[in-house]
């Protein structure tokens, strides 16, 4: 049995379920959530809203903030859930910084089903056209990461529920 981690990354394509995923369980597990697109820059945000996907360089600042706010809940002693793309390994090993009690739970689902999702969502900058380059750059998690791997094809509440019982404390 490994020890709780001091984070959970959830991670995946846009319009995997991510910030649902994410949102419910940092409700049930009472951990302080994160939603990484709000750690973007005006300009990253503009950027993608015209449809031009972002470089590694655009992504280096973002991730940092992301990496720095689970390191301040690190040390104040409190456990954190993001949600978060975390698409190569380059990005996952910049969040993580190396601390193993950082653990990616990786939603992972076809581009036919998430692009159905992305086709009908409302309200996000994310347009449907980026998806194919996330998708392009996405290299999923490898057995050496730890990932958590969940088919978006499952209930959200199916999926929270299997976390909670994965990741929830428990008195011995």
């Amino acid at each position: 049995m490994s020890p709780v981690p001091h984070a959970i990354v959830v991670m995946g394509v846009s319009g995997s379920g991510k910030s649902t995923v994410a949102a419910a369980l940092a409700r049930r597990l009472d951990r302080e959530f994160a939603e990484a697109d709000k750690f973007h820059s005006a300009g990253n945000i503009a950027k993608m809203s015209a449809g031009t996907p972002l470089t590694d360089v655009d992504r280096e600042p973002w991730l940092d903030a992301i990496a720095g706010w689970i390191d301040a809940h690190r040390i104040e002693g409190r456990r954190c859930i993001v949600a978060c793309s975390a698409l190569k390994r380059t990005y996952r090993e910049r969040l993580a910084r190396g601390h193993r009690d950082v653990r990616f739970v990786y939603l992972q689902g076809s581009f036919d089903v998430v692009s159905r999702r992305l086709a009908v969502r409302t309200g996000h900058y994310m347009p449907l056209s980026l998806l194919q380059s996330q998708y392009d750059t996405l290299e999923e998690p490898g057995l050496d990461e730890r990932p958590v791997i969940v088919s978006v094809e499952r209930p959200p509440e199916v999926i929270v529920d299997d976390l909670v019982e994965m990741f929830a404390p428990r008195s011995e």
